[in-house]
């Protein structure tokens, strides 16, 4: 399992003065970049191929709060992986110093080529790095279906609703 320590500084409060929603999602994705980078996914490797990575959604569970003065670990493994690498979902979970599990977090993504803005199967040597990649316990291969498990779609406005704004 990936894991990667945080202090809590005084911007990552807030108004509550416990640990702030984006701070949550700053850390883990700083977790997920630190682990992208360590594993032939930096900007030199993803420039090459040029591609980038995006994220469809993340989805946190909050069970306990997080003060100012307590570090915290952000851990990362793979909950699932497409057969052509094109689609990717970690699970992060937040322990305080102490090691209670503070939040959880599912994320998906994907890849996308930056010339054509389309979604991209990885190329094989990438692949095969994040293949090797901590699995969780209830990993699986996935689908383009799974990307749509939730049914979201966009919700366009109508001109007549555009013009009213």
């Amino acid at each position: 399992m990936y894991t990667k320590k945080f202090e809590i500084r005084w911007s990552d409060l807030d108004a509550n003065r416990h640990l702030a929603n984006s701070a949550f999602i700053n850390f883990m994705s700083h977790t997920r970049m630190g682990f992208l980078m360590e594993n032939g996914f930096g900007h030199k490797q993803l420039s090459h191929y040029n591609l980038g990575p995006i994220v469809f959604y993340e989805h946190i569970y909050y069970f306990k709060e997080i003060f100012a003065g307590e570090p915290v670990t952000v851990t990362l493994e793979l909950n699932g992986l497409s057969e052509d690498g094109m689609y990717f979902e970690f699970i992060h979970n937040i322990y305080d110093h102490n090691g209670n599990n503070c939040a959880s977090c599912e994320m998906m993504g994907s890849w996308i080529d930056l010339e054509k803005r389309k979604l991209t199967s990885l190329p094989q040597e990438l692949f095969n790095k994040l293949d090797i990649t901590p699995k969780s316990k209830t990993f699986r291969t996935l689908t383009k279906e799974d990307t749509r498990k939730y049914g979201k779609r966009p919700q366009n406005l109508s001109r007549e609703q555009l013009e009213s704004l």
